[in-house]
């Protein structure tokens, strides 16, 4: 398999010491906010379900010029967007989430995150506690970097979150870029390195066909010629090797908690704190992504509420494209 022999530049491989505070941000200027408020009356005079809405069915010129940005900011610049902000004063739950769908798919086509099909994926603590079965992003625990659906077939290239309630203590968003992970990686263990290009065991979260295999196998790293992508799930690989009966041997341990020491170190990430009706769009094949734990409102229609989506080029729309 081939792997990457040199360092990458910035911007793509950027460190936490590299970013302004306001690194990434996208502002929603008045133009974009009037052609949305606009389309949102148009909505409400026409009710569609909102998996059914399509940015092809509306003009939108100057949205589609800043998702335009957005779209080379995530493929060519940082990675990630935040885009600041949809006015949730002005606008109903429904209409907000819609418009959020149709900017998002300016970007790309959103896909199911769950092997049934689910598209719009509701982002909250549910009480339980994560294991198989049960993601992390359905729990109040946090959450180790990786990246969406690294634990299956098909990765959605973007993941896009909604912030509509943020929570009473914690939760706090963090980025970090793989190409600076592996930068400093190559510098500082090389041949730990070289072990993250072959293959680790994944529990697949039971997203699959009830006779089909509960586990998969790829590497975290690879190298297309072009691009450095990476695949993570520290929380599925530990239940990966648990459901196979298998015990992770010495190296591929050793390289895991390398990755995990580079990634989490405070000079590498990236951290902010969601505000409600804030985007945030992450490029799913070159950044982690995490949230660190938190603690909700004891009223319910306060508590944590992010809503997901996936979003891909290729492929169908289905969970395993």
């Amino acid at each position: 398999m081939a792997k990457l022999t040199h360092d990458i530049e910035k911007p793509l491989a950027w460190t936490n010491m590299d970013l302004a505070d306001d690194a990434g941000l996208v502002a929603l200027d008045d133009g974009c906010t009037a052609e949305l408020l606009t389309l949102a009356d148009v909505l409400a005079a026409n009710p569609l379900p909102i998996l059914s809405l399509h940015p092809d069915d509306f003009e939108l010129p100057q949205c589609r010029a800043l998702m335009a940005q957005v779209a080379e900011q995530l493929s060519d610049g940082l990675g990630f967007a935040i885009i600041d902000r949809l006015p949730l004063d002005r606008l109903g739950d429904n209409a907000a989430t819609a418009l959020y769908w149709l900017l998002a798919s300016l970007v790309a086509r959103p896909v199911a995150q769950s092997w049934d099909g689910k598209m719009l994926y509701d982002v909250r603590d549910t009480g339980k506690q994560p294991g198989n079965g049960v993601r992390p992003d359905i729990t109040n625990v946090g959450q180790n970097l990786h990246t969406d659906n690294s634990y299956n077939l098909c990765p959605p290239d973007y993941v896009a979150l909604f912030c509509r309630q943020t929570a009473m203590q914690g939760g706090v968003s963090q980025l970090v870029s793989f190409h600076a992970v592996h930068n400093r990686m190559r510098a500082e263990c090389p041949d730990l390195l070289a072990r993250l290009y072959e293959d680790y065991t994944f529990d697949r979260q039971r997203e699959h066909a009830p006779d089909d295999n509960m586990t998969v196998h790829h590497p975290l790293f690879a190298w297309d010629g072009a691009q450095l992508l990476g695949r993570l799930s520290k929380r599925m690989v530990f239940q990966g090797y648990e459901l196979e009966n298998q015990e992770m041997d010495e190296t591929s341990a050793a390289a895991l908690a390398a990755l995990e020491a580079t990634m989490t170190a405070p000079e590498m990430m990236k951290e902010f704190h969601f505000q409600p009706g804030q985007i945030q769009i992450v490029n799913n094949k070159t950044l982690g992504h995490a949230r660190t734990a938190f603690t909700d409102w004891p009223e319910p229609d306060r508590r944590r509420h992010l809503i997901r989506l996936w979003l891909r080029h290729q492929g169908r729309a289905f969970y395993n494209g």
